[in-house]
C-alpha cells in the first residue's frame, strides 16, 4: 500500500473544547492487485489526525472504495498506520 495523493481540511472547534489542531485527511491509496483490499475503482482512507501538546496521533480512520464510498472492513497493520501518521504529520500544515 502506498499513498498517492490526498485532500486535507483543518477542522474548526467552534466552542474551543478540544485541544490542539485536528485535520481530516482523505488519502488516495495504491493497492497491489494481489492484496485482498484491492478494488479496481480505487481505495481511499479517511482519517482524523490530531496534533496537540501530547504529540501527534490518528484518532479515527476507515478505508473505503472510491466512487461508491462503500466502507471496507479492514484494519491497518502497525507499519501502515505508522506510515499514515508520518504522512499526515508532514502534510497537516496545508
Amino acid at each position: 500500500m502506498n499513498i498517492t495523493g490526498h485532500s486535507v481540511e483543518k477542522l474548526e472547534d467552534p466552542f474551543g473544547l478540544l485541544s490542539g489542531d485536528r485535520y481530516e485527511f482523505f488519502l488516495e491509496l495504491a493497492v497491489d492487485e494481489e492484496d485482498e483490499l484491492y478494488s479496481d475503482k480505487g481505495v481511499g482512507l479517511r482519517t482524523i489526525f490530531v496534533s496537540d501538546e501530547n504529540g501527534n496521533k490518528i484518532t479515527n480512520f476507515y478505508l473505503y472504495e472510491i466512487g461508491s464510498e462503500k466502507v471496507l472492513d479492514f484494519e491497518l497493520e502497525e507499519e501502515e498506520e505508522a506510515m499514515v501518521l508520518a504522512y499526515c504529520k508532514e502534510n497537516a500544515k496545508e
